[in-house]
């Protein structure tokens, strides 16, 4: 958009001339003309190693980028982050999830309010209540241990402590199952609950309102369940909740003791490290829940500290957005070659595309070009034998990120899973030339071909422990938060999800069997058409169930 104030920067106009000038460049002349363009373009933090020597860019690149950051404001962006201000400015509230993995003395302010010690007494009732439950101190009505644990949310409710436990599944107590209901769908929760011992089965309800409707209709099966086979005063001892509205889930029967809070200065999708993470907590253990806590506050204290051009979430912003607003990247690949890393790329898509997703910037004005990506991904040695054609040869460049752990597992599955994700990261840069083609017929080469010169970040880890998951997860937090500080755009919103529910609201009763004519008289042609096909169907369904009953 030519005229708005980010474009007429003079760092983006740089930006422009610059990117020009890289047009006909290749990666492999610029790795050719320097030998040591490994060491200038990678970085260590502690245990997790970044190197994104294989992005189209140069040194110049990427002061230009830094300057753009500067002029865009990340510094007082980043220090009002962690200072409590209200950076969601269309809900006026503070984003600070970083106080809930803060583990030091530090105060933290919101609204002139230090939170730190309701997030510490919080967390002491957290371990005490997931220490009870995890040594089988808390039983059920019947008097058994807990041995099954389902969560039930949605959205961060859901697929942060789900992809959390999953990747850290070599830590959880090993007689202990986790699962994760989000689907109302109940196939889902009827698929889960066959075979589980009702005596045995902790849920508990992560919804901050505790009227979200997806949660509260799981829970409400998940309570019939327990009171049809353990009786009405059971619902106390296998229930708990994540909530702030006390009221409704006493009312559903959980003591007030069982409840556990969520401010509004945390969003969900970025809510695994409170309360939220009570299952993961319970099957992993505290200790390891601190450490999970621990390695996002030192990506945290990074973030906060670094200058920009020695700040990794900065560093992986600024070459995301060079990309998406300079290279014509409409998307970002997300590759972790490590089984237990496999759900990353969902946590990921939801942190990324819900954050910044918008239409229009803080001021209320057309976001500019390509702001966020298009986020998409899976586990890197399936996904070789899916799309990577596309990522090869498309004629979209496509950047990828590539994560691994170093360690871990049995050593000949690690040399197979490394060595091919380095090959595909180098296949991806280089291309395959037509004069590197032996006896290939000159009607196929064009198809044998391709240019590289296709960008990669690759993340590497020591190896996957709580500590360095959460180094990743809160790194990608930051870097997505930096990009919507260049953007412009309020990363802690997601009014677009909202007309989709209010209407979901508003069409179900008709559903359900209402009087859909009145209901229906002022939707569009073709909904009215679809909840008439689906009523036709209910009716018949229903007059068919009548008809095989003895």
């Amino acid at each position: 958009m030519t005229g708005h104030p980010l474009t007429m920067l003079p760092a983006w106009q740089a930006l422009v001339t610059h990117a020009a000038a890289l047009r006909d460049v290749h990666l492999r002349d610029l790795f050719a003309g320097d030998p040591d363009r490994f060491a200038r373009l990678s970085f260590s933090l502690g245990p997790l190693l970044a190197d994104y020597a294989k992005h189209r860019l140069t040194a110049e690149t990427m002061g230009l980028l830094m300057e753009l950051a500067r002029a865009r404001g990340v510094e007082a962006g980043r220090a009002a982050m962690f200072a409590g201000a209200a950076i969601n400015t269309t809900e006026h509230r503070a984003a600070l999830h970083v106080a809930l993995r803060n583990r030091a003395a530090r105060a933290m302010m919101v609204d002139g309010v230090d939170v730190m010690p309701e997030v510490r007494a919080t967390r002491a009732r957290l371990k005490t209540f997931s220490d009870r439950a995890r040594s089988g101190v808390w039983t059920g009505a019947t008097g058994k241990p807990v041995r099954h644990i389902v969560n039930i949310g949605i959205g961060g409710s859901h697929l942060g402590p789900m992809f959390v436990a999953d990747a850290l599944k070599d830590h959880r107590r090993r007689d202990l199952s986790v699962d994760f209901v989000s689907n109302p769908d109940r196939a889902q929760i009827d698929e889960i609950l066959e075979g589980l011992d009702p005596g045995a089965t902790l849920f508990i309800v992560a919804s901050k309102s505790f009227a979200t409707a997806e949660s509260m209709f799981n829970a409400g099966i998940a309570r019939d369940w327990i009171v049809d086979r353990l009786g009405e005063g059971a619902v106390g001892r296998h229930f708990a909740a994540v909530s702030t509205n006390l009221k409704a889930a006493a009312a559903f029967g959980i003591a007030a003791d069982n409840v556990f809070p969520i401010w509004d200065w945390v969003g969900g999708r970025t809510s695994v490290w409170s309360a939220v993470g009570l299952s993961v907590m319970i099957a992993c253990g505290h200790d390891d829940f601190d450490q999970f806590l621990a390695g996002a506050e030192s990506m945290d204290r990074h973030f906060e500290t670094a200058s920009l051009d020695q700040n990794l979430p900065v560093i992986l912003a600024m070459i995301g957005l060079w990309h998406a607003a300079f290279s014509g990247a409409p998307a970002i690949a997300i590759l972790p070659y490590d089984h237990r890393l496999r759900l990353l790329p969902n946590h990921i898509q939801q942190l990324d595309m819900e954050s910044n997703g918008k239409g229009v910037m803080s001021d209320g004005s057309p976001v500019i070009g390509d702001a966020g990506p298009i986020v998409f991904g899976g586990g890197g040695s399936d996904s070789q034998h899916s799309f990577f054609q596309l990522l090869h040869q498309g004629p979209r460049p496509i950047p990828c990120d590539f994560i691994a752990a170093l360690k871990g597992g049995d050593p000949a599955s690690r040399d197979l899973l490394l060595a091919n994700m380095f090959a595909q990261s180098e296949a991806l840069m280089t291309g395959r030339a037509a004069k590197d083609l032996n006896a290939t017929p000159a009607e196929l080469a064009p198809h044998r071909t391709f240019s590289g010169n296709r960008s990669s970040t690759t993340l590497l880890v020591d190896e996957l422990t709580p500590y360095t998951l959460g180094m990743l997860i809160a790194l990608y937090e930051h870097k997505v938060f930096v990009q919507g500080l260049v953007w412009g755009v309020n990363s802690f919103d997601q009014w677009g999800v909202e007309l989709g529910k209010e209407l979901a609201k508003s069409l179900q009763p008709a559903l359900d069997g209402g009087a859909a004519s009145g209901l229906l008289a002022s939707r569009d042609s073709s909904t009215a058409g679809l909840v008439a096909a689906y009523l036709k169907a209910k009716a018949g369904q229903g007059g068919r169930q009548r008809e095989e009953m003895p």
